[in-house]
């Protein structure tokens, strides 16, 4: 399963297939030996990560040693491995982030689509970490196959950048991860009903995954102040979604969310008053960091009860 270097490999014999390790190497990586513990929007999270490529040590977060026995804290979240991952199908292959709550994991897994900033961005995995410290397994592809926008780059060129990455075969990706990490619960003997989260582009994305799940893999979704949304494709969307916004977003109108609102049976939309683009996973003030953290509550509460409660109501 594992090379000599830090990245986990999976090969597939045939399409959206994985040969996968036997138990109890499932989703359990053991080169994961760096301990530490992150506090991200006030909250206390133990994790375990790769100090070989350090690729997931992120600008927000804050490392202490001696953390053993911190667990007892009621601020203490689970503990987590993080790996990065290749996913193959025939001669296509992708690479990805997984995370899995080792502590009092809840059997769930979570698709999340990240901004045009790409899955290896600080801000979506420090978000990623928060949401598998809350007992859930996360895998965040890398939609743009090694070739996200930069941070700094002009926002002059940024349609030349997107003509680049061509809707289909990121679709195409996306639907890949999704079926790996459906196969994987189901081989585990574990609900496949996935859920799935996507920021700004991968917003946008989200909604075109969802209306194309013709399987029913997923049980829900959140919708992160999502871009480039194609409304024709909604009327396909059979699972409630959480869209959260600001009403000073210029890139995602209210009005378009509130459309989609209707639409979806069962989904639900949550403004917060004076913000803009980003605000949830790449809060800039004190403010926005108290709305930040208002969402992520929000976005706790509906997976569980879209996911978790229900997954334990039909068993």
């Amino acid at each position: 399963m594992a090379s000599s270097s830090s990245t986990l490999f999976f090969s597939a014999a045939a399409p959206l297939h994985i040969t996968r390790p036997t138990p109890p190497a499932r989703l359990c990586h053991s080169a994961l030996n760096f301990s530490g513990k992150c506090i991200l929007y006030n909250q206390t999270c133990l994790f375990h990560t790769e100090k070989a490529t350090g690729r997931v040590l992120c600008s927000k977060v804050q490392f202490e040693d001696n953390v053993v026995g911190d667990n007892d804290d009621d601020e203490a979240c689970e503990l987590v491995n993080g790996a990065e991952i290749v996913i193959e199908d025939g001669e296509e292959s992708i690479h990805a982030y997984l995370l899995k709550a080792v502590k009092n994991n809840n059997g769930t897994g979570l698709l999340l689509l990240s901004d045009v900033f790409g899955f290896e961005d600080s801000a979506t995995r420090d978000f990623a970490y928060r949401v598998a410290c809350s007992g859930y397994n996360v895998l965040v592809p890398d939609m743009f196959r090694g070739n996200p926008r930069k941070i700094d780059q002009p926002m002059t060129d940024f349609e030349q950048w997107l003509a680049k990455q061509p809707p289909e075969r990121i679709a195409r990706d996306i639907n890949m991860a999704a079926k790996w990490l459906a196969d994987e619960f189901t081989a585990a003997g574990i609900s496949n009903k996935l859920g799935i989260i996507g920021f700004c582009y991968g917003g946008g994305c989200l909604i075109n995954t969802l209306a194309q799940d013709k399987q029913g893999i997923f049980g829900t979704g959140v919708c992160f102040y999502g871009t480039r949304i194609d409304t024709s494709v909604v009327k396909d969307v059979k699972v409630p979604v959480l869209f959260v916004c600001g009403d000073d977003d210029h890139l995602c109108p209210v009005s378009q969310l509130r459309e989609l609102e209707k639409i979806i049976k069962g989904s639900k939309m949550v403004i917060y008053n004076g913000r803009g683009h980003g605000f949830a996973h790449r809060p800039g003030s004190l403010d926005e960091d108290e709305d930040a953290e208002d969402a992520f509550g929000l976005t706790r509460s509906w997976l569980n009860d879209s996911l978790v409660l229900s997954k334990d109501l039909v068993h």
